[in-house]
């Protein structure tokens, strides 16, 4: 079989408000960070969680429908992929920061939004349908 797969999706609720900033040739580039918890029962009878932490980055359009839409404690869905950034810090030692470049968003809180990235497409609630130009 030739060729590989990076994709990851992800339900969970947004842990801090989202961050918009641009880069140099003026694209908005928008991150966050989505929680998602596992629950199990252990052998012996006793309930578990466990809660892991992702790094959300959106670019463009999807950027700035993340910056005015997802709030801390939004319920979300993220679809993407992985990418690991690596730097060195100012203390010399190398870092690196894994986090998921998403190209989908979906609002899953009780107003049921979508926010478009190339496989969404996102109509605010106060459009009209004839209104949309496609």
């Amino acid at each position: 079989m030739a060729g590989s797969l990076n994709k990851v999706m992800i339900i969970g609720n947004v842990g801090r408000d989202p961050e918009m900033r641009y880069t140099q040739s003026g694209a908005p580039v928008t991150s966050f960070s989505v929680a998602a918890s596992r629950r199990w029962t252990t052998p012996e009878g006793e309930q578990r969680e466990e809660t892991e932490w992702f790094n959300v980055v959106t670019w463009n359009k999807l950027a700035e429908t993340a910056n005015r839409y997802v709030a801390k404690g939004s319920k979300v869905y993220i679809e993407g992929r992985l990418q690991t950034r690596s730097w060195e810090g100012q203390d010399g030692q190398k870092r690196y920061r894994t986090e998921v470049v998403a190209n989908s968003l979906i609002m899953l809180d009780s107003r049921q939004k979508s926010a478009g990235g190339t496989d969404e497409v996102f109509v605010p609630e106060d459009i009209e349908p004839e209104e949309i130009p496609f």
